[in-house]
């Protein structure tokens, strides 16, 4: 199956259970063939873990969460050795060790702890007991966080969110997306999904993501963006080069979803708010936001 068809397969079954959404859908399963780690923002409520959740279920991939609390531990997420009844060392492993890891609330973590997991999620490696464990492939946490604003949340550090290869707000919904909610919820125990991916398949679609052109017009666009980040007047700290990285591989991504095989200006222009919100800081905007500027980035680029 073309990767374009298996994306539009994915996305119908999604659906199934997930009203509206379609970008965060689309961006969520870029994340995915782009070998990288997503934060999904938004209040609670929004269905941000029933999106991982059923992406999961529909690529056949395993499945772990954690939730974020202020005492939550390095080991509850990457798991401990332990002697069995034959005194032999065993290991016992954590949520992490799976295809698609959920981090509930990332942002309601201990700093110590959130550290440590970022430092794993980057390596693709888990320490154990003075021993390097390799993480499953393929493999994409999930992460979702609160807005800042709400009580029992910390800021998590730029340098820390810059691990993630997008950011990707889920706003309310729609009123009719709301309404279509309902009626998904009132028959939902009647909703069957069909599995679309293997994990094999995933991961071949990996490698078809890397063989995805990018031409010297679309590099250039891409170093312009993020270069404009960081003289912008509103803007403290711009994009880093792992934000211009990050750029070329979900690119490459949204491309062959869409059945191409060359990155265009536009893939670029549809990832700024995802690739850039989580590694800018700002000063204040008078109300713009971070989207905002942005947003006056991508329209004053050509």
């Amino acid at each position: 199956m073309e990767v374009k068809d298996a994306y539009q397969a994915v996305l119908k079954e999604v659906k199934k259970k997930i009203a509206g959404k379609n970008e965060v859908i689309e961006l969520m399963f870029v994340g995915l063939i782009a070998d990288g780690n997503v934060l999904l923002e938004g209040v609670p409520g929004v269905a941000k873990t029933t999106m991982a959740k059923t992406l999961a279920d529909v690529v056949q991939a395993s499945f772990g969460r954690v939730q974020g609390t202020p005492d939550l531990e390095y080991s509850d997420i990457v798991g401990h050795t332990y002697i069995d009844e034959s005194h032999e060392v065993k290991l016992k492993k954590g949520p992490i060790f799976n295809n698609i890891f959920l981090i509930d609330e990332l942002n309601r973590m201990p700093a110590k702890t959130t550290t440590a997991l970022l430092e794993s999620l980057e390596e693709r490696q888990v320490s154990i007991a003075d021993h390097d464990v390799a993480l499953p492939k393929p493999f994409m946490a999930v992460a979702t966080q609160n807005p800042l604003s709400i009580e029992g949340t910390n800021p998590l550090p730029k340098v820390l969110a810059d691990r993630f290869l997008m950011r990707i707000g889920v706003d309310y919904p729609s009123m009719e997306e709301e309404q279509e909610m309902l009626r998904i919820k009132e028959s939902e125990e009647q909703v069957k999904l069909d599995k679309i991916l293997t994990t094999d398949q995933i991961i071949e679609a990996q490698e078809k993501v890397k063989l995805v052109k990018m031409p010297d017009e679309v590099i250039n666009y891409i170093t312009r963006i993020v270069g404009a980040s960081r003289s912008d007047i509103h803007v403290v700290m711009g994009g880093s080069p792992r934000a211009e990285i990050s750029f070329m591989r979900c690119g490459k991504a949204r491309a062959l979803i869409n059945g191409r095989d060359t990155v265009e200006k536009e893939d670029i222009k549809m990832l700024t708010r995802a690739v850039l919100s989580h590694r800018i800081a700002v000063r204040s905007t008078g109300g713009i936001g971070v989207n905002g500027i942005i947003d006056g980035i991508t329209a004053s680029v050509r």
